[in-house]
């Protein structure tokens, strides 16, 4: 992120600005704060992309990503198409997008490749479902987090699109590098064939490096991808991804599977690198660091007993389990004459009501169910473990230690 500049302003709507998080073609995208601290982000759409129809438009098209939601889509909050300067503010994802983080480390392996793709096809089903294509997906609309992906800038494809056929028809707007090959050829009646080639694109870019089409301008990339008879460059692409993504890449929009199709296919390659989905995405998410101290894991802490009690403490162990301590005991007043106790002696194991076994000892491992004894906390000894019966002999015989005890009659 860099600091604001002189001519940057301080606040848009009701957000007071922080600093800058980046650019792209439709204007400079800002991080954000709500008057309560929320932090948001803002891209300010530039004058040039916009006029009053497009404006009406670019409206239209706010109210309709309202009603996308979804754990893998950046979340609308608000916008203002009639602005001076025009404004979006989505939900802040605290992460790289996938074009930074591949640049920056490399390919993804290909389980966490999978799990990308299938999270995203999640992701986008939402936007399909509310009636909305993405239209410019590509890994700089990919953020990562620790929480796994989520897609941004649909909304803004759209009026880019519409722009160019309002001011300059047959020129190409958009991210060519991942543009299936209808809207390379300008076509403006898409489908959501084309949001599944895009993710197609990324995902290879995510495996590879690469896209499927380089040159050395955007013109030169466009010919290649409207060839029918130029295939992409799938070099570097592991074998297991192969059977998802090249159909995803495929020149006739027909012959590309639906997101359905494509969600199943990445699953069976997670499965096949004996993972399980749920693994796989912590595999991808933890990648990423989260921005601030986690708080600590909530851990289980034993229960203490309290001053002068030496019975029994169901989360510790058993008293009666453990060898005597050497503090000897406080000298009680001379009590009347009393019998002498007789000794107790041990249970047997036909005297214990709702057991049918004899405890197990240091070396016999946990307690089964029918003991029903608490396993010991965390790093303290092993130690007998007591059915009910026994844990009354413990508190009794621990008891007795302390004070006259009258002989069991």
């Amino acid at each position: 992120m860099e600091p604001l500049r002189d001519d940057d302003p301080q606040t848009i709507g009701a957000y007071t600005l922080i600093g800058r998080i980046g650019a792209g073609g439709m204007g400079q995208v800002y991080l954000a704060e709500s008057l309560a601290g929320q932090q948001v982000a803002v891209k300010v759409i530039r004058p040039s992309v916009i006029d009053e129809d497009a404006r009406k438009r670019f409206l239209q098209e706010v109210d309709s990503s309202k009603t996308v939601y979804g754990p893998f889509v950046a979340a609308f909050i608000a916008a203002d198409a009639s602005a001076d300067r025009p404004w979006l503010a989505v939900e802040y994802v605290d992460g790289p997008d996938l074009r930074t983080f591949v640049s920056d480390r490399g390919p993804l392996a290909p389980a966490e490749t999978a799990s990308l793709g299938a999270l995203l096809a999640e992701g986008l089903g939402t936007v399909h479902e509310a009636g909305l294509l993405h239209r410019d997906l590509k890994p700089q609309n990919i953020l990562l987090s620790p929480y796994g992906p989520k897609v941004i800038d649909f909304g803004l494809a759209v009026l880019a699109e519409r722009r160019s056929a309002l001011t300059a028809t047959g020129v190409v707007v958009g991210s060519v590098l991942c543009m299936p090959p209808e809207q390379a050829r300008g076509e403006r009646k898409l489908d959501r064939a084309a949001d599944v080639y895009a993710l197609g694109a990324s995902l290879l870019y995510a495996a590879t490096g690469h896209y499927p089409y380089t040159g050395p301008n955007w013109q030169a990339v466009a010919l290649q991808i409207e060839d029918p008879h130029t295939p992409p460059d799938l070099s570097g692409l592991p074998s297991p991804l192969e059977a998802v993504i090249v159909p995803m890449l495929a020149h006739d929009a027909a012959e590309r599977p639906t997101l359905d199709r494509v969600t199943a296919g990445l699953v069976d390659v997670v499965r096949g690198c004996g993972l399980t989905p749920a693994q796989a995405k912590r595999q991808l998410t933890g990648h990423i660091s989260l921005p601030h101290t986690r708080p600590p894991a909530p851990q289980t802490v034993p229960l203490q007993a309290s001053p002068g009690w030496t019975g029994y403490t169901p989360t510790l162990v058993d008293v009666a389990a453990r060898e005597d301590d050497a503090v000897p005991a406080q000298p009680e007043p001379e009590p009347e004459p009393e019998p002498e106790p007789e000794p107790e002696p041990e249970p047997e194991p036909d005297d214990r009501e709702g057991t049918g076994a004899e405890l197990p000892g240091p070396a016999d491992g946990p307690a089964v169910d029918g003991d029903r004894s608490r396993p010991s906390a965390p790093g303290a000894p092993k130690t007998r473990s007591s059915a009910p019966l026994q844990i009354a002999e413990c508190l009794r015989a621990a008891y007795a230690r302390e004070a006259p005890f009258l002989p069991r009659r």
